[in-house]
């Protein structure tokens, strides 16, 4: 049974090998540090944090997250170690709250490896803070327990490590600050909060034949996002169809408090919802999603009747919630996505279990010199390895049931994707229409995951851009990579750029996006043919000293114009010959024909230009810029890193895990991106702009 603490409370542990969830509802810093009797930590190698994820007996994540799993083997941390202290803080570089009274109430729960829950606790209370002392483990008397802390700091880490008695607190929160920040810059952001009517949930679903009725698992549910000015809202999030080898990490979602623990209560003590959301006994898994909702607009569609053979109906286009159909497939696509990371969590974790079960019953063999040998130890290994595959076995089938699922909704949802989140070879581009009104995303490739196999998740950033593109076209980190790209790599880190501006430009009204490029050695020409032919770049690419100089001064002098109108409130004193569309610089072969000038120029656009809608993609080897050593590390940071060949180098913002991007370019030998720039310029032509 799952004890609730509350601050100050203790509890004993009976397990030694524990796992530590945390779920936030923003990306937090998970941190764990080794204390002595007195609870002091002797120094910076006493913890483990981003920068350094592993000590003897502790593994923490490597990035920021909204949901963390820290990994525990009480056995294995020191005799001199008496505390585990996990803690809790808010990434300094990031879009999310900068306090925790601005989020909502973190929550964290011991489990075993089986993913029985043992305790949880719930930090209410917060405001000001910005780190907290979530729990510690700690030794009395031989035995360990966990006490509830919720101990905040409004100095944040730097304060934080000084109360635990760390001589060097403050170096030590900027490294790992500066570890965070390097692992946001790999991490895909998550949809913005939802409403109420734009709340999505995921129902209960039925456990498999023989399933163990004390692990009761949690599972994926769906991120939706909301308009503008949408008030965020906490999320209920219901379980996870799953056997039960499914593993420790049917997490609840990453937005609001979680929901349901073990034994289906939630987190703040109330019961779970009645109806559709509690474990069923018996029967097959029901994937028909009882609990989404689509808006008054568009009434969902009828339910299609099981056949009687255990399979699940259909899988509908648009049945997320939202107040547009595009809103709609944009919420289900992420919910895809949100649902693979959690499934492949749970096989990933499940088969990790298996895997230490099996090394338990084969050291409980070896440990006994009568097993070593002869047939009765021969069994007992025969047992083990049989015990494994039988556990490995239910994981991949219940992953494999996930997997059947999102590859049939994945083929129903691509057929009906607008333009702007459709791939190249869609039949959508064929009968393409500029549009009147800015989409709410854009897709710029796709992503999977080694166990999906050829399922593909479209990768969609919403518009207008936050942050600008880094193209990168340096060797490709596989070798899979490198052949893909045939040894040119720079020509198709350019022409991977020239696609992603085509797709701005097409899902923009005419005149309501506008591309600069900068290419100072003229060495893009052939891959900028696209773009120069169709005539739909604002001005002549940029070349030599001259030509970056002028595009970049124009740029420069019109953010400073559009900052001051704004800070000063007087939008309308803007010069009427002002071009307010939303501009677009192409930089290749950065850092190549920039002087320090013109380097600090590019440095203020990126740190200042999103905000007043000026956005940034750099084609560039990171390599290249070496020369200017840390100076430039804060505008690679800044930047979302693309490839231009299939590379495992993203991160989703729920439990981290390394996603294969892959670029999204027009079929070989297809005409479609000249036919949509074609209309492009027509459009603009008779708009006038």
């Amino acid at each position: 049974m799952t004890a609730e603490l509350v601050r100050g409370q203790n509890h004993p542990l009976s397990r030694a090998r524990l796992e530590i969830r945390v779920s936030a509802g923003t990306p937090v810093v998970a941190a764990a540090t080794l204390g002595d009797e007195r609870g002091t930590v002797h120094g910076a190698e006493w913890v483990a944090h981003p920068g350094a994820h592993v000590l003897p007996g502790v593994e923490v994540s490597r990035q920021a997250a909204a949901d963390h799993r820290l990994a525990v083997d009480l056995g294995a941390v020191p005799e001199n170690v008496h505390r585990v202290t996990v803690l809790l803080a808010l990434p300094e570089a990031g879009p999310g709250p900068v306090t925790f009274g601005g989020a909502a109430a973190p929550f964290v729960a011991v489990t075993g490896l089986d993913g029985a829950e043992l305790v949880s606790f719930t930090l209410i209370g917060l405001d000001a803070e910005t780190a907290v002392t979530a729990l510690e483990l700690y030794r009395r008397q031989g035995a360990w327990k966990v006490r509830a802390v919720g101990q905040g700091y409004a100095g944040g880490l730097a304060e934080l490590f000084t109360d635990h008695g760390l001589a060097a607190a403050r170096p030590l929160a900027t490294a790992v600050q500066e570890a965070v920040a390097g692992s946001l810059a790999r991490s895909v952001s998550s949809p913005p909060p939802r409403t109420a009517e734009g709340d999505r949930e995921r129902s209960a679903a039925s456990p498999t034949p023989g399933h163990d009725d004390q692990r009761d698992q949690q599972g994926p549910a769906r991120v939706a996002s909301a308009p503008e000015h949408a008030v965020p809202e906490q999320r209920t999030t219901s379980a996870h169809a799953g056997s039960d080898a499914s593993g420790p990490y049917g997490s609840p979602a990453s937005q609001g408090v979680p929901a349901a623990g073990a034994g289906g209560a939630r987190a703040d003590g109330d019961p779970a919802p009645a109806a559709g959301s509690a474990p069923s006994p018996g029967g097959p898994v029901d994937y028909s999603h009882p609990g989404r909702r689509t808006s008054p607009a568009a009434p969902a569609p009828a339910p299609a009747a099981d056949d009687g053979a255990g399979r699940p109906p259909e899988p509908v286009a648009g049945d997320a919630t939202g107040w547009s159909m595009d809103e709609r497939l944009y919420n289900q696509v992420w919910g895809m996505f949100e649902d693979l990371a959690r499934s492949a969590a749970a096989y990933r974790s499940a088969v990790d279990f298996a895997d230490s079960r099996r090394e338990k019953d084969l050291d409980d063999v070896l440990s006994d010199p009568r097993n070593r040998i002869g047939g009765q130890g021969d069994a007992a290994r025969a047992a083990a390895h049989a015990r494994y595959a039988d556990l490995a076995g239910q994981a991949r089938a219940a992953f494999e049931r996930d997997l059947a699922q999102l590859t049939a909704e994945s083929r129903v949802v691509e057929d009906a994707l607008p333009a702007p989140y459709a791939a190249w070879h869609s039949a959508v581009w064929q009968t393409y229409r500029v549009p009147m009104e800015i989409p709410m995303a854009v897709r710029l490739g796709d992503l999977n995951l080694p166990e999906a196999g050829p399922l593909r998740i479209p990768m969609l950033l919403r518009l207008p851009l936050e942050r600008g593109l880094w193209i990168d076209s340096g060797r490709p980190g596989s070798i899979e990579g490198e052949l893909a790209a045939g040894g040119d790599v720079r020509r198709l880190a350019m022409e991977t750029a020239v696609s992603h501006a085509a797709r701005l430009l097409a899902v923009y009204p005419p005149g309501e996006f506008s591309v600069y490029v900068l290419d100072p050695a003229g060495s893009a020409a052939r891959p900028l043919e696209p773009l120069t032919d169709s005539a739909v770049l604002a001005a002549p690419p940029g070349r030599g000293a001259t030509g970056v100089s002028e595009i970049l001064t124009r740029l420069t002098q019109r953010v400073d114009l559009v900052q001051m109108a704004v800070r000063g409130g007087a939008s309308e004193a803007l010069p009427p010959d002002l071009d307010t569309a939303e501009h677009l610089l192409i930089v290749n072969d950065f850092p190549h024909g920039f002087d320090d000038r013109s380097v600090t120029q590019l440095r203020y656009l990126a740190d200042e230009g999103p905000a007043v809608g000026v956005h940034l993609m750099l084609v560039a080897d990171r390599e290249d810029a070496s020369a200017y050593g840390p100076l430039l590390d804060p505008l690679w940071r800044s930047l979302l890193r693309l490839t231009p060949v299939p590379e495992d180098h993203l991160a989703d913002p729920w439990v981290g895990h390394a996603w294969t991007y892959e670029p999204a370019p027009p079929p070989a030998g297809s005409p479609v991106l000249r036919q949509v720039l074609g209309r492009v310029a027509e459009a603009r032509r008779s708009w006038n702009r």
